[in-house]
């Protein structure tokens, strides 16, 4: 399925050199997403936009989520149903330690639906489907149950960030039937004061009908409010009476009943918005206006913008690789993920689960700006830009915690909620001693000056940031003399080695802080601390005595984690000899725990490819996510045979695979440039549409 931006994509490639770039041309035409075509008898097991789940055991399923950056709505093995709502932004106390969580609001687009009074669930459906239509962005699940057959599609509507829509169409059978179905809102049991409330809207020639809720998060910090409509297309007639009913103090719903004829279809919507007193001053009104506003726009409306809008994403950032549609639609399926998880024009960050659940409690830790971020600083820079917003907005935060601990500048947290103070769990020793976070963030900062150019920005954005994390690190080192002004008592990127001294990445990625604050100064006219290029002239990386980069002071050659010395191969580039990356690389890769987290194996991937071995490329680009699959839609997991929600910091990790490593792209003083590469040998050609701030297309043939 593809648009008609895609199709002059595509006659351009056709036309095109091998590794080059083309800039594409934008159509002119409105509504992109309205030129669609598929194949006759395409299935959607040969889509690379789908995804689909046909035997699902409820037993063995982990929900796929549809989100806008704002909601995450996570699916449910249970017909009409939803496992889950996600917040964005919004954390408070509950459920586990004594740190903020990121919340789960009303669940508030469950459906409930009776046929002939006998109620539709689980023991009663054959033929459940589910379906992720990547392209639209919306989960489709079709079954059928006593006498009806039903499609459902959800949808967390991308150009309204609090809102989402529920398409529901009920077709009977050779028989005549009654449906009775009901719009419900449950709280979970952490919310408290829940209120409760229904009421309709009358005009002459609409009635809205609001079925809401109101409580506070666990400890009072927040309120919360979710609301719901009933939307009935005209073609109907007159609109079905309602009933309002109270289950218990946490579930009301509002529900009808229509008699159809055998064969009729019939077919509704529910458009449901919510919102926190993080996100505005009065969420109850709010979201009932944001209901309302939805439910006047009207369905196919809602439909239509919410498309355009993943359109524009799709045409100005998307992968697509000839020759292996199992590849190109797990590299979309990551893509999409990233996309679904953060939005442009917000200040609101990245969890490594996105907006899937609450793994790592939501919080925001290094994964953001080393392993989601940087596709999306090339194939979606303003999306980038307001995960770089987050962590300015918290400067404030990051300088008290530098000053709590004895340093200067800015020291960022490891695990980043609300307000950007520290809220690692206590037991977690990271929280205290992992600080290469600091030089991580600065990094991104940098990153995307040299990817857009632009001055403003790293005037009034960055250079704060840059500039803060060099003081701090200016600080933080031990000088004991030439050469040796250590940086002691560290946990690395390889967090099986706690306490350690002269941690290499830790080094490294505080060196490359210090070297960018005095190039940001330069760019900007500014006068930059000398000290900052004699600490960073005097910040030593330990090397065995075969030259091997030595982990740390005292690594003794064990099994680690994830790769620590390899990243200042890829992605900091602060080693760029090929015989030190390959020696590096031949040390490492071998003690890399299969244990470890996804995303480790895709550093990997891009230095074998980077080195020329295509074929130890793509074996390890494949084992940087597909051992972390799990049933029915194949959600990538942290580690193989783990069981969280989507990990999308390993979906990041595998898409630098693709971008740096096959692709051959490096973000440089030129902006985003591309270098010979190499594509896995299945692969026909890899198109990498839209990067950077001008839409430039790169491209690899075999």
């Amino acid at each position: 399925m593809y648009n008609a931006d895609t199709i002059l994509a595509q006659q351009q490639f056709d036309d095109g050199a091998s590794v080059g770039q083309t800039t594409k041309v934008k159509l002119a035409a409105a509504g992109l997403i309205s030129v669609l075509f598929v194949t006759a008898g395409n299935s959607f097991a040969e889509s690379p936009w789908e995804i689909v789940a046909k035997e699902i055991d409820p037993d063995e399923y982990y929900g796929v989520t549809v989100a806008n950056g704002m909601i995450g709505i996570v699916s449910s093995p249970e017909p009409l149903r939803i496992q889950d709502v996600v917040l964005n932004g919004v954390f408070d106390n509950y459920q586990r330690g004594r740190v903020a969580n990121i919340l789960k609001g009303f669940n508030h687009l469950q459906i409930e639906l009776a046929v002939d009074g006998a109620p539709v669930n689980r023991k009663v459906v054959t033929d459940y489907q589910q379906t992720l239509d990547m392209r639209e962005a919306k989960l489709i699940t079709t079954f059928s149950a006593p006498g009806i057959k039903v499609r459902q599609e959800v949808m967390a509507l991308r150009h309204l960030p609090y809102t989402a829509l529920i398409n529901v169409m009920i077709t009977s059978g050779s028989d005549a039937v009654v449906i009775a179905p009901a719009a419900v809102i449950e709280a979970p049991d952490h919310l408290r004061d829940v209120r409760n409330f229904y009421a309709t809207i009358d005009r002459p020639h609409v009635r809205i009908p609001l079925l809401t809720s109101v409580a506070k998060s666990p400890t009072g910090r927040h309120t919360i409010a979710a609301s719901t409509s009933f939307l009935f297309p005209e073609e109907h007639g007159q609109e079905p009476d309602l009933i309002h009913e109270d289950w218990h103090y946490n579930v009301h719903l509002m529900k009808f009943s229509k008699s159809l004829a055998p064969g009729q279809t019939y077919r509704f919507s529910v458009v449901a918005s919510t919102c926190a007193s993080e996100h505005c001053s009065d969420p109850h009104n709010e979201a009932e206006r944001l209901t309302i506003f939805a439910a006047l726009e009207g369905a196919d409306r809602l439909v239509r913008l919410h498309r355009n809008a993943w359109d524009e994403l799709w045409s100005t950032g998307n992968v697509f690789v000839e020759g292996d549609l199992r590849a190109e639609r797990d590299i979309r399926f990551a893509l999409y993920h990233l996309y679904s998880f953060a939005r442009s024009g917000t200040s609101h960050s990245l969890s490594p689960m996105g907006l899937s659940g609450l793994g790592y409690n939501g919080h925001v830790f290094w994964d953001t700006e080393l392993w989601m971020y940087p596709p999306l600083l090339i194939l979606q820079p303003d999306i980038a830009r307001s995960l770089l917003e987050y962590r300015y907005e918290r400067l404030d935060a990051a300088r008290q915690n530098a000053f709590a601990h004895g340093y200067d500048g800015a020291m960022f947290p490891w695990e980043s909620a609300d307000d950007g103070s520290e809220v690692t769990p206590v037991w977690a020793l990271t929280g205290p001693f992992q600080h290469h976070i600091t030089g991580c963030v600065a990094w991104a900062h940098w990153k995307y000056y040299q990817a857009t150019g632009d001055k403003d920005w790293l005037l009034n954005r960055g250079w704060p940031v840059i500039s803060a994390a060099a003081d701090f690190w200016a600080s933080r080192v031990d000088r004991t003399g030439p050469g040796a002004y250590d940086i002691n008592n560290v946990i690395g990127a390889n967090e099986w080695q706690e306490n350690v001294d002269n941690n290499a990445f830790t080094n490294a990625i505080a060196i490359t802080t210090l070297r960018y604050a005095t190039e940001a100064a330069s760019v900007l006219g500014l006068e930059s601390d000398p000290d900052w290029k004699h600490v960073a002239e005097n910040i030593p990386i330990l090397k065995f005595p075969d030259g091997t980069t030595r982990e740390n002071r005292t690594f003794d050659g064990s099994e680690i984690k994830q790769a620590d010395v390899n990243l200042l191969s890829y992605p900091i580039e602060f080693i760029t000899d090929p015989a030190q990356i390959r020696k590096d690389l031949e040390y490492y890769a071998p003690r890399t725990s299969p244990l470890g987290p996804a995303m480790g194996n895709a550093i990997l991937s891009v230095l074998y490819n980077r080195l020329g071995e295509a074929k130890k490329a793509e074996q390890i680009f494949a084992r940087s996510y597909k051992p972390n699959e799990v049933p029915p839609f194949g959600v990538i997991s942290e580690t193989a045979g783990g069981t969280n929600p989507y990990f999308a910091t390993g979906a990041g990790g595998m898409l630098q695979a693709v971008l740096a490593g096959f692709g051959g792209l490096r973000i440089t003083d030129d902006g985003i440039v591309q270098t010979p590469s190499m594509i896995p040998a299945k692969w026909k050609s890899l198109r990498i549409v839209g990067a950077g701030k001008d839409d430039v297309e790169f491209a690899v043939k075999e």
